[in-house]
Parts: structure tokens; sequence; C-alpha cells
């Protein structure tokens, strides 16, 4: 654990530190997000963010690799399958953030990156479902054995949808960072304990990638949280979501039945906790596109009708809509953990707790801001 606490020290600290240095040269080069109708800033905010995360995942990484805990398990294929697709996609970013690709483009580089990963070995090589039987001698029962192609394709696909979910999601200061921070503890709060609980290896590179993932979050929200002084942007966005990607691929296979036989929720959470972590994003880029669809618009065409710009609506400040935000991905997220892990009542009871809370924070936290700012006002008035 303290290998881990190092590596999220390290990516948070260098992500921070050289976060303003990533400011300067978005602004001497021209990387700005200017202002439009769809928009909740106010001025042009410097871009290139992912310039400073990338700094900080790469000293995260260089740390590890030379660890006497961590440097053993993560091999130099999986540190430069890391290494290329981060620095791909952080590319692809840059070049989006000073000139504007157009959505194919990205698209294409996206796979591009993915497929560089995959073929290094980033891949999903089975997947715990219980019912569907083995496939292959050796293999693990109640897995589901991919092949090279179906796991090849099954592992861009889930890649390329992460990242467009995260970078449909970076609306608001702070909104992406936080919400992949929550993201991230949960893979690594649910890879560590199962670990402990089956007695399997705790240096894994899923966790090791949520770590750091983590960190690097944590050192940009500070300048990243309204008012922002400045944006992740596409070379952000696309790389935070590709790393999150990464947990789930590495996390998602290395489960084995066989280890936790007799309690197939554990072997069964891997699938499940990545769209439990995500839903957030995943349902607003799903609104997103059927939205744009019957309207007739490209899905690709942006609009102001996003989940955050909702909340905007009933009446909750940049903050506020951010703060919400936050707890509802946590509630969703540690919710699937806590299904395997609490017993029937105890879960129910959480559950209705912390979901009450969240529905009162939403619905209910705009109408007693304005309640108070009116019963401020009429106490003003009468003064004068």
């Amino acid at each position: 654990m303290r290998e881990y606490l190092l590596v999220f020290v390290v990516a948070a600290s260098v992500t921070y530190l050289m976060t303003p240095a990533a400011r300067r040269i978005a602004l001497r080069w021209g990387a700005m997000t200017p202002v439009r109708d769809r928009d909740v800033h106010a001025i042009p905010t410097p871009r290139l963010g992912g310039v400073a995360m990338l700094t900080g995942f790469l000293a995260a990484l260089l740390v590890a690799t030379n660890l006497p805990f961590l440097g053993p398990t993560f091999s130099d294929r999986n540190a430069r399958a890391l290494l290329s697709g981060a620095v791909l996609i952080c590319l692809l970013g840059i070049a989006d953030d000073k000139w504007g690709l157009d959505p194919i483009t990205k698209l294409a580089g996206q796979v591009l990156a993915s497929g560089v990963m995959v073929l290094q070995g980033v891949q999903m090589l089975f997947l715990p479902i219980g019912g569907l039987g083995s496939v292959g001698p050796g293999s693990p029962p109640g897995a589901f054995i991919l092949g090279p192609v179906e796991g090849s394709v099954l592992t861009i696909i889930v890649i390329v949808a992460t990242i467009n979910a995260v970078n449909f999601v970076d609306g608001l200061d702070g909104l992406a960072a936080g919400i992949v921070a929550i993201a991230a503890s949960a893979f690594f709060v649910f890879s560590y304990l199962l670990a402990i609980d089956h007695n399997l290896d705790r240096a894994t590179t899923s966790s090791l990638v949520a770590a750091a993932l983590m960190g690097l979050c944590i050192g940009f929200l500070p300048h990243n949280f309204s008012p922002a002084r400045i944006f992740m942007g596409d070379s952000g966005s696309m790389l935070i979501g590709l790393l999150l990607a990464t947990t789930t691929i590495t996390l998602t296979g290395t489960v084995n039945p066989n280890d936790v036989s007799g309690d197939i929720a554990p072997a069964l959470l891997p699938v499940i906790l990545p769209f439990a972590v995500l839903i957030v994003p995943f349902v607003d880029l799903l609104l997103a596109i059927i939205r744009r669809t019957r309207a007739g618009r490209s899905p690709f065409a942006p609009d102001k009708q996003h989940l955050h710009h909702r909340l905007l609506e009933l009446g909750h400040s940049h903050a506020r809509a951010v703060l919400v935000m936050y707890v509802w991905s946590a509630v969703i997220s540690y919710g699937a953990i806590a299904a395997v892990r609490l017993h029937t009542v105890a879960l129910l009871v959480s559950l209705v707790a912390v979901v009450l809370v969240a529905l009162v924070l939403t619905m209910k936290l705009p109408r007693l801001h304005r309640d108070d700012d009116t019963f401020t006002g009429l106490g003003r008035s009468r003064s004068r």
C-alpha cells in the first residue's frame, strides 16, 4: 500500500507543479477555449492541461518501475504499451486543442492509440461470466475465453467508448477530473480488497494505473475547479479516459473464477464495475446521441443539454452542480462495490440512505438556496 501511495503522491505532485507551465504554453501557443453559446465559462480559457497530466503519469510510471514491490510485476511490455498509448492519445488531443480536428480524424486517432496498446498485450483475455462455460483446454470454468480477434475488437471498443464518455462529460470546471478520480478510486479499492480477500497478488497493473490516475486528477483539480484557470482540453480528457479504460481492461480478465470459487460476485464485478463507475458519463453520452439523432443532427454535434447543463437549469451554481455529479458518481460506483461486500439488509439500508441524501442535494438544495436568498433580501429591504 505504501508504494501505491507513493505513486499517487508523485502523480499528483508532478501534475500540480507542471500545470502552470502547461497554462503558459497554451497562452503562448494560442491553444484557448473560446466562449461559445453552449459553454458556461465567461472568458477564453487556456487548455492543454493534458500536457501536465501526461508528465505526471510518466513520472509515476518511472517511480513505479523502480520500486521493489511494484517494479517486478510491472513488465517492460506493459510499460511500453501504456506509454505508447498515453503519448499517442495525448498528442492527438494536443493537435485538437490547438487546431481543432474533425470527429472522424479524432476517432481514427483513438482507434490507432487503442490498437497500439492491444498489439503490445493490453487486451481482454476472458470475461468472468458464470454460466457461459469454458472454451479451450485448461480454461477456467464459468469464464468465456476471448479469441485474439474478439479480444482485440472488444478491447478497442471499450477504450474508445470510455475515451468519448469522459470527453462528453468534460463540460464544467473540475467535472471530468473529479468523476474520473472517483472512478479510479473505486477500481483501486475493489481490486485491492479482492486481492486481500482471496490471497491474490496485490501488485497489479490495474491497481497501479488506478493509483496514478487518481493522482493525475487530484493534482489537476486545484487549477481546474471553478473558476478554472486552465482546462484539461482533449489532451487531458482523452488521456484520462484511456487510462481509466486500461484499469478496466487489466482488471477484467485478471480475476480467475477458480480463484474465487463459491462466490461468483467478485468474478462478475469486474464486468459490472466499469459500467457502474462510468454510468454518469455513459448515460450522458447515450442521451446525447439519441437526442441529436432524433433531431436529425450528427451524434457529434455539440449542444447545451448535457446532464450538467440541466443541473444548472435546476438552479445549482457552477460549483454545486459539479459536486452533485461527484455525489452521484460516488453513490453508484461504491454502491456496486458494496453490493458484493455487504449483507442484504445492510446493503439496502445503506443504499436507501445515500440515495436519499443524493436526491435531496440534487432537487432540494437549489430551492433552499433560492429561499435563503429571498429571505436575506427581505431582511435587507426591511432594514432599510
